[in-house]
């Protein structure tokens, strides 16, 4: 099954090295819904998908792939999710699911 994180950092965490919240969106989730899940945000005041990437370069047998969003502008916060793989995966299966998410491979 896969997973979904998300973390968010503000400038004032930024500063510190950390993130202002972290944790998981979804767990033991399907591929669709873990899809879907990792393209949504937490609010709609944000300027859109920044950057798609894997975990690794050059993108062989991902573990993750994270998805980061631009800056909030009601707060300034940005905000990054990521799509966690389960480890039976092929190599082959973890590419195809990178270029369903928009990664050049």
């Amino acid at each position: 099954m896969y997973a979904v994180s998300y973390q968010v950092v503000t400038q004032e965490s930024a500063e510190h090295g950390d993130a202002a919240s972290a944790g998981m969106v979804l767990e033991d989730a399907t591929l669709r819904d873990a899809i879907a899940a990792v393209f949504e945000t937490r609010t709609s005041h944000v300027s859109g998908v920044e950057c798609v990437e894997c975990d690794e370069w050059p993108v062989t047998a991902p573990r993750w792939i994270t998805v980061t969003n631009g800056m909030e502008y009601h707060t300034g916060a940005h905000e990054s999710r990521s799509l966690h793989m389960p480890e039976n995966l092929t190599p082959s299966s973890r590419r195809r699911i990178a270029r369903l998410c928009g990664v050049n491979v």
